[in-house]
């Protein structure tokens, strides 16, 4: 069994509405010295296999297939 962790964030230079409100209610909160705040989605997954390199491969296809919108998303993909 391999896990794995697949984290999906905005491009830099997409506009992130949902980071801006989170940004205004941290400040409204009383938390001072929020720069700025960026939102995303983390897939927690498992794969029934022991190829490490195989499963790699098939996360990044589930990534560029479904997981991720790439025109306006990074996404990065880590082993655990």
């Amino acid at each position: 069994m391999i896990k794995a962790r697949v984290t999906v964030t905005l491009r830099n230079g997409v506009l992130d509405p949902q980071g801006k409100a989170i940004e205004g209610a941290l400040t409204t909160l009383g938390f001072e010295g929020v720069g700025s705040v960026r939102q995303g989605k983390v897939f927690d997954i498992e794969l029934d296999s022991a190829d490490r390199s195989k499963a790699e491969a098939d996360l990044k296809a589930m990534c560029e297939k479904l997981l991720a919108n790439t025109v306006i998303e990074n996404y990065a993909v880590e082993l655990r």
